[in-house]
């Protein structure tokens, strides 16, 4: 990744992470469990947290929408998209509320890097990326 492309997402108030990300830490990541399962360890982690609120649950969609008032306040939407049997992607999307200026000084991508390094603890990791080329 370019340092451009570092300073762009550095001032930006929105990260989400896709499947052919140039960031590769921002790459969907796949783990060896079933949907099922990963939105419930999705859920429980949120849950856990003091600094996040689940406001709403689609299990039959796969979604989760959180409130996130770590610092700063933002919000996330957390996707479970089950790829095969026990292949399963986990995506996020987090857009942070700036009253001053229209960025958030990278809080966005940590939010997302925190949240992949916690489900990495809980589930089996696979790989990111891996369907990019299909």
């Amino acid at each position: 990744m370019s340092i451009f492309q570092k300073v762009k997402n550095w001032l930006a108030d929105h990260c989400e992470t896709q499947e052919n990300h140039q960031d590769e830490q921002l790459r969907s990541r796949y783990y060896k469990t079933t949907a099922v399962n990963a939105l419930k360890t999705v859920k429980e982690i949120v849950e856990k947290s003091p600094h996040f609120e689940l406001l709403s649950i689609s299990e039959e969609r796969g979604e989760l929408s959180v409130s996130v008032s770590k610092g700063k306040k933002a919000f996330m939407v957390i996707t479970v998209i089950s790829v095969r049997p026990f292949e399963t992607a986990i995506d996020f999307s987090v857009t942070t509320e700036t009253k001053f200026l229209p960025f958030d000084f990278g809080f966005s991508r940590n939010v997302i890097l925190d949240m992949y390094k916690k489900l990495d603890q809980h589930l089996t990791y696979i790989g990111s990326g891996i369907n990019a080329d299909m």
